[in-house]
């Protein structure tokens, strides 16, 4: 089984081809650019380098999210676009889990930060017990320091990863009071080849959907949402248009 996968739910745009036993092909960029100028362009690359055949492609897998709004719209609108025009089902993979995947078989307790402004981050804990992927947190949206504590009580060493780790980088140094790392740089962010082979889990576990049903997670509301209601709240005027 061949499937494409597509990540542009942070910073990094990240896109692959893989099998089961083999990553094909992987294109990553984290450098300024929006995702709506790299995506399609990236993808492009990576079939003719493999002289591929889109109608090859089995399956696309996408991180639904949390991340960013504008981000996740993108990943989300090409994997529809090419899930309805190939007619072929969406494995929508959670944006965090996937990132946690990057550390396969690791001992420590791993523990993903995106970073989502205001002190919040998006965030989960995990862990691999005999080679086996275990969600010990659900990805969630809260404060770093929750996060923190939480990492606190369960008194093993902890590895954080991702973008939050740079924003909040002096908080986890003076809260953390368990043995902590942080991952290095080609593990640290999102790479579509580690939510690929999570999707190979998904694949097995009959986790699929149509593209049609496919919508992403956001989990926190849009800021732009946020500030509608703040100013609500004060009794301001809104432009509705």
């Amino acid at each position: 089984m061949k499937i494409l996968v597509l990540d542009s739910s942070g910073l990094v745009a990240s896109v692959a081809i893989m099998t089961e036993d083999a990553l094909l092909a992987e294109y990553t960029v984290n450098y300024k650019k929006t995702h709506s100028q790299t995506l399609l362009p990236m993808l492009d690359e990576c079939v003719k380098m493999l002289g591929l055949e889109m109608s090859e492609i089995d399956a696309i897998a996408v991180a639904k999210g949390p991340g960013s709004f504008t981000g996740l719209r993108i990943g989300s609108a090409t994997a529809k676009g090419l899930g309805l025009a190939l007619n072929k089902p969406i494995i929508a993979v959670p944006t965090v889990d996937a990132i946690a995947y990057n550390l396969f078989a690791s001992e420590a307790i791993i523990c993903p930060l995106m970073d989502a402004r205001r002190n919040q981050v998006y965030t989960g804990l995990y862990s691999f017990e005999k080679n086996e992927f275990h969600v010990i947190k659900e990805q969630t949206a809260c404060d770093v320091e929750e996060i923190i504590h939480l990492v606190n009580d369960y008194q093993r060493p902890v590895i954080y990863l991702g973008d939050g780790v740079e924003a909040y980088q002096k908080q986890l140094i003076e809260s953390t009071k368990v043995p902590y790392y942080f991952a290095p740089a080609h593990l640290s962010k999102q790479r579509a080849g580690a939510l690929g082979a999570l999707a190979f889990h998904y694949i097995k576990e009959g986790k699929l959907e149509s593209a049609m049903e496919h919508i992403p997670t956001y989990l926190r509301k849009s800021q732009a949402e946020r500030e509608r209601e703040e100013a609500l709240s004060k009794g301001e005027q809104v432009d509705n248009s």
